[in-house]
């Protein structure tokens, strides 16, 4: 059937209810890695892990993104996007049960199942955006990063009170239940899609041409946007694995920890959801890029100097952290030129860019371990998020 008549046909995968369940697989894209912070010092405790081997903990999903998402696209271009985060899913649910049930073994081989499947769920979900929401990509993706920060909040919140009634394994083990109903109602999506290569993933046919022809990594772009996505996810994956423990270093209760991350989260959900009004200009997304990132800057440099108003600096920085997000996502599917480019674009960025998040957690780890405190590893995670902002002016430029 020709392309162009097939794009007129109705699917399971176009229709608006259906195309609406992309929303549902962002809820499941961080619960299994933000419910792990609150609880990081039980499992060192239980399991004998230092500050680094706890940090490797954090860093593992992270070199899991920057090893599969190249891979990404070219498996959806085989299977299609919508059949691929269907496995996805399945990964996620029994990467999170062997996590939780099969012993210290099983903890790091599922950790990096997890981190496996959830950097599917990355690569593809802004690819599923930018294809059903193709008129409204900033829009959609603050929802779809709402989702995502709403879900990574109430894991952050629940895991203490979950390990404190049921024990940690099963205060991690607990989110495969939600990814394996998604994937469940996710069948009905896959169920008579047709794999549309030329539009899904790409395979550099069908008006694909210029994403074969030469390397996105001869584009600058491709650069900034890495640098972006790369900085603000350090940011993010370093404070939710170690925020709760510097704050019980500085006195607070492993129950307030865990809340105060759950407000950094929070807070990011009405930053992720308003940024979108600030890249409305098509030819410049610098002021919303500096919007998102100074106030992330803002907020660590406020733990490092003022701690005493630890929740206040926590909710400030938590609104650059969710708005940070939007805006690298949103930067992905604004500067891929089609499906296909967008696709291998959002791979790139994301490996790369997760690759240098891995390092955060652990190197912040070690320098604790090795500073015997808290205030070179902010004085670190501030200059990060100083850097952000300064690559966000050349990264919005058109």
């Amino acid at each position: 059937m020709p392309s162009r008549v097939r794009r007129r046909l109705p699917s399971l995968s176009r229709g608006p209810v259906t195309a609406a369940l992309v929303f549902l697989v962002a809820l499941n894209l961080r619960p299994a890695l933000t419910a792990v912070g609150p609880v990081l010092p039980r499992i060192g405790a239980e399991l004998r892990l230092g500050e680094g081997a706890q940090g490797l903990i954090g860093s593992l999903p992270l070199l899991a993104f920057a090893a599969v998402s190249p891979l990404v696209h070219r498996i959806a271009a085989r299977l299609g996007a919508d059949r691929t985060v269907l496995i996805a899913l399945v990964l996620l649910a029994a990467g999170i049960v062997v996590r939780s049930a099969t012993g210290t073994p099983g903890l790091w081989a599922g950790t990096v199942v997890v981190g496996s499947a959830i950097a599917i769920g990355n690569v593809l979900v802004p690819v599923l955006v930018r294809r059903d929401y193709s008129g409204r990509v900033s829009a959609a993706t603050g929802v779809y990063s709402a989702c995502i920060t709403l879900a990574a909040a109430l894991a952050s919140a629940a895991a203490v009170p979950l390990a404190d009634a049921l024990g940690w394994r099963a205060a991690l083990g607990i989110w495969a239940l939600p990814a394996g109903a998604v994937a469940v109602v996710w069948i009905s999506r896959c169920s008579g899609a047709p794999v549309d290569r030329s539009r899904e993933a790409g395979d550099g046919t069908a008006g694909d041409a210029p994403a074969v022809v030469g390397s996105l990594w001869r584009r600058r772009q491709t650069w900034l946007v890495t640098a972006f996505m790369g900085l603000q996810s350090t940011s993010f994956y370093t404070t939710v694995t170690w925020l709760p423990t510097i704050e019980a270093a500085s006195g607070q209760t492993p129950a307030a920890a865990g809340m105060h991350l759950f407000v950094f989260q929070c807070v990011g959900i009405a930053s992720g959801l308003a940024i979108p009004s600030l890249m409305r200009n098509p030819s410049s997304q610098v002021g919303a890029a500096l919007a998102a990132s100074l106030p992330l800057f803002i907020g660590l440099l406020g733990l490092l100097t003022a701690p005493g108003a630890a929740v206040v600096w926590v909710a400030v920085a938590g609104l650059g952290s969710g708005a940070s997000l939007v805006v690298a996502l949103s930067l992905i599917g604004m500067r891929g030129r089609s499906t296909a480019e967008t696709a291998r674009l959002s791979g790139a960025a994301q490996s790369a860019g997760y690759l240098m998040a891995a390092l955060g957690p652990v190197l912040i780890g070690r320098l604790a371990g090795e500073t015997g405190g808290w205030t070179v590893p902010l004085a670190v995670m501030a200059a990060l998020a100083l850097a952000q902002s300064v690559v966000a002016v050349p990264a919005g430029r058109p």
